[in-house]
């Protein structure tokens, strides 16, 4: 008997010690591999894989809207395909404002474990860059933005690419189409990337048609499907026989279909929604960005502070066309466009081009060239009127 206790108390003597080693506090700076988040320092990247890296994406509207953020989750799609991501190593916040709804998100992000976050909305960034110091070892790429190279911070990055080419090419269908010489175009606010865009659109189709005028009326908003029908309906009461865009709805496309003008999309195809009417559109892949910063961050190489490829890398370009009803020519003068920007050193914005107030703001012989990451065209071209209250 008196073995007996004597062995039993060994044995508890040895599980409690067992507990209590247990019990104790980790060693600085290991990583919990089910949970990074609840490591005392985050993962060092020089650890991470592709089979245990987390990604956030923060988005302004969801997949539903048709437009900007349906065309940006099919690239995370295209990324996690092949990556061999599994679902769970992604996490989307989705309808998040452009305001203190968009930091909590990217805080939610950073502590549920993400190595890398994307926000893809302009009205991001300045929300990015308060949350990324407090993250530095966390990778915050922001879409649209323009402050990453001066804020300081080695963590945050800005994307977007020459999405401008795809919409010159894209005019051209709507150059080639008009009868009335006058387009529409309905932006979402007087951003450098919108008048961007929409001065390709609209070069796109003087160059095929010199007589074209366009006019833009603004929303105000990235997604108001019900302002941007009354504004494209309100263009087409003006006399304009083809609608583009720069907004993140179908609603133009379906517009212009009822009222039985046609229309040119941005960011998906959009002959589903509106196939009488819509004769192509200028779309993204986003994935080559995506792939890209992930590739680089498992790899512990940098990420480019500043990125933005484009058409002839394949980030940008036009959905098929709508064969039914495009001008007959269309695809070989678009085809011919894209040799030209491809094959060689010519881009859209080469002059001579004059704004509305008779100024030459790019010499003939020259051209301008957009940031990487940022656009930042801004002049408003004669042959094309906007709110008088926009022209600063």
């Amino acid at each position: 008997m008196q073995h007996f206790k004597k062995l039993l108390a060994i044995l508890l003597c040895a599980l409690f010690v067992f507990a209590v080693v247990g019990c104790g506090p980790k060693d600085p700076g290991k990583t919990d591999p089910a949970d990074p988040s609840k490591s005392e320092d985050p993962v060092d990247p020089g650890k991470l894989s592709l089979a245990n890296i987390k990604i956030g994406f923060v988005h302004v509207t969801d997949p539903n809207d048709m437009g900007y953020t349906y065309n940006h989750d099919l690239g995370t799609q295209k990324m996690q395909k092949e990556l061999g991501l599994k679902d769970d190593q992604i996490i989307n916040k989705f309808n998040t404002n452009e305001d203190q709804a968009c930091e909590n998100a990217l805080r939610e992000l950073a502590e549920q474990g993400c190595h890398i976050i994307f926000a893809t909305s302009f009205g991001f960034e300045d929300y990015v860059l308060k949350v990324a110091k407090d993250y530095p070892n966390i990778q915050f790429c922001h879409a649209t933005g323009y402050q990453a190279a001066g804020s300081g911070l080695k963590n945050v990055h800005n994307y977007f690419g020459k999405i401008y080419q795809a919409r010159y090419l894209s005019g051209i269908a709507a150059g080639l189409k008009t009868k009335t010489n006058k387009l529409g175009y309905v932006a979402a606010k007087p951003f450098a990337e919108v008048i961007s865009g929409y001065t390709a659109f609209y070069l796109g189709a003087k160059s095929v048609n010199p007589d074209v005028t366009m006019v833009v009326k603004y929303t105000g908003e990235w997604h108001d499907p019900t302002v941007e029908a009354q504004l494209a309906q309100a263009l087409i009461d003006e006399g304009c026989d083809v609608i583009g865009q720069h907004c993140d709805s179908t609603a133009p496309a379906t517009a212009a279909e009822a009222a039985g003008v046609f229309h040119v999309g941005y960011n998906s195809d959009m002959r589903g929604a509106a196939p009488k009417a819509s004769l192509t559109s200028a779309i993204w892949d986003w994935s080559r960005y995506l792939v890209m910063a992930v590739n680089k961050l498992v790899a512990g190489e940098e990420i480019p502070v500043d990125w933005g490829e484009g058409l002839k890398e394949g980030v940008c370009d036009v959905s098929p066309l709508n064969d039914d009803i495009v001008a007959p020519g269309t695809a070989d003068k678009i085809e011919e466009a894209r040799k030209k920007m491809v094959e060689t050193d010519w881009d859209v914005f080469t002059g001579p081009l004059v704004d509305v107030k008779g100024n030459e703001v790019v010499k003939a012989g020259e051209t301008f060239i957009e940031p990487a990451s940022a656009p930042s065209w801004t002049h408003i071209l004669e042959g094309i009127t906007v709110p008088p209250e926009t022209l600063g």
